[in-house]
């Protein structure tokens, strides 16, 4: 591809790379940006092919699926490639791995796509799917369970550790086959597998991360019946009691009649009762303080696991916001200056902050040039519906909407609360308190530096004996004038402090 047709919206120096996932039931593409600490996705097609369907019956892939996954995979290839791909990484799951035509599928596979498949065996298959909440999650804590057409993967992960992953017989294809289509019989068997599921009793407690395309659905149609605010489904969190409410609801209604049911793909519902089973019975025996889905699986672990170790250690939310500043802002530079910059007055001030807060407050000052492109009037309602809506992780909603509040108010002024209320359904009031000052504090230092580099290092607060001084150098003194003066008066009611503007001694 010639740099010349590249679009300047893209990351510079990186490669495009693919992966495809053949699993149970669905057989997927993703095309993405680059392998970065959090990759973008340049495209992405999934087929449901079925391949695990009768499986648990007959040991074989079926005939029909099989034709199917191999007629998506001569698409895929050619999409990959007409994506730029560098490289293609192909891995297959439970299915390919049990089935006795398993081999045989795999060889034609691997002829249409001209590349070696990876069969993950169970264990490979639970460590990647916890990758992949690594991923997307900073430190996460509790057990990742990914459910997939053919089997359930338990794993416990701990920051950046991964413990000993099991593999269960339990996902929603072979389920739905070994039941004969009963869910109470589902049930039975399902709590035969899990009660014996140590790790899970061992976490008691903890967070319980759902990963797989089944579970991801009854997060979609869970958001949907509650009427919440944010259609995004990574992070999103339940409660166990509502949670496990809301499963059983699932299993014993009519899922086609169920409202908000229509915000899930036709072809999608009939395991969505067989995948609340399955759930349902991990949280009797797990009890967790809560279960909070993923986006990010197998695939995004596999990519995670090609990046060297010191990227991998980078925080997620942090390198996503930067990749934004890059690509939309006036000035990266002036964005980590901003950074900075609050961190040393909230400091100076000493205004607390927890080690997540701190973490959104520097994502928040990162992102907030994004909009400038915008006309005036809507930039900050654009400001707060791209970074609600962003594709971050290792944040979770709450955080979302602090970044989100904080660069609205940045752009309009500190307005009544009312201007954004959907979005402001989600901050705690902590975390309203501190998007609000986080605005204030870029009102005024965005005047004083016309968003661009340099200013916001030299200017430091200095406690006189009647009130705080925000002292600019004496070669920058043209710039306080009536405007930045306002907002400097707007922060001082906020914070209750006496605070005006001072001129450094001329050196």
């Amino acid at each position: 591809m010639s740099p010349a047709i590249v679009a300047q919206g893209r990351l510079k120096g990186l490669k495009p790379v693919a992966v495809i996932d053949i699993g149970s039931n669905s057989v997927r593409v993703v095309v993405y940006e680059g392998i970065v600490r959090s990759p973008t996705v340049l495209f992405n097609e999934k087929i449901l092919c079925g391949l695990g369907k009768g499986l648990a019956k007959t040991g074989r892939l079926n005939d029909k699926s099989v034709v199917a996954a191999l007629r998506a995979l001569k698409r895929f290839r050619a999409l990959a490639e007409q994506a730029g791909a560098i490289s293609l990484h192909v891995i297959a799951t439970a299915a390919a791995r049990e089935a006795e035509n398993g081999p045989d599928f795999i060889a034609q596979a691997e002829a249409i796509l001209g590349r070696h498949i990876e069969v993950l065996s169970g264990k490979e298959e639970a460590y990647y799917s916890a990758l992949g909440v690594i991923s997307g999650f900073h430190n996460p804590h509790g057990v990742t369970g990914d459910l997939g057409g053919g089997s359930l993967e338990l794993v416990q992960v701990s920051g950046h550790d991964i413990g000993e992953g099991i593999t269960l017989p339990l996902g929603g294809l072979r389920l739905q086959d070994m039941s004969n289509d009963d869910l109470d019989y589902a049930t039975k068997i399902s709590r035969e597998h899990l009660e014996k599921a140590s790790l899970l009793k061992r976490s008691e407690g903890q967070i319980f991360y759902a990963v797989g395309g089944t579970w991801r659905n009854l997060a979609k149609l869970h958001m949907t019946l509650k009427n919440y605010p944010l259609n995004v489904m990574h992070g999103y969190e339940i409660e166990l009691e509502d949670a496990m409410s809301f499963l059983k609801k699932v299993m014993h209604g009519n899922v086609d009649r169920m409202q908000g049911i229509e915000a899930v793909s036709k072809n999608r519902r009939q395991l969505l009762a067989f995948g609340a089973t399955v759930m349902l019975e991990v949280l009797r025996v797990m009890k967790p303080s809560k279960i909070v889905f993923s986006a990010l699986g197998v695939r995004e672990g596999y990519l995670y696991s090609l990046l060297p170790k010191n990227e991998q250690r980078l925080d997620p939310l942090l390198t996503s916001a930067e990749e934004m500043a890059i690509l939309r802002s006036r000035s990266p530079r002036h964005a980590r200056e901003l950074a900075a910059w609050t961190t040393a007055s909230l400091n100076f001030f000493g205004f607390g902050e927890t080690e997540d807060e701190g973490r959104y407050r520097q994502a928040a000052c990162l992102v907030a040039d994004i909009s400038w492109r915008a006309h005036p009037d809507y930039r900050g309602l654009q400001a707060l519906n791209i970074i609600a809506h962003g594709a971050f992780s290792g944040i979770d909603h709450p955080g979302r909407s602090f970044m989100a509040l904080a660069n609205f108010y940045r752009h309009e002024g500190l307005v009544d609360d009312a201007v954004a209320p959907e979005i402001l359904k989600l901050a705690t009031p902590r975390l309203r308190e501190k998007a609000r000052l986080l605005g204030a504090l870029l009102r005024v230092v965005y005047l004083l530096s016309a968003s661009m580099p340099g200013v916001i290092p030299r200017l430091v607060w200095r406690e006189e004996e009647d009130g705080i001084a925000l002292v600019v150098p004496h070669d920058l003194s043209d710039l306080i004038s009536d405007r930045p003066m306002g907002r400097l008066e707007q922060l001082a009611k906020l914070m209750d402090k006496k605070l005006y503007f001072a001129v450094a001694d001329e050196e």
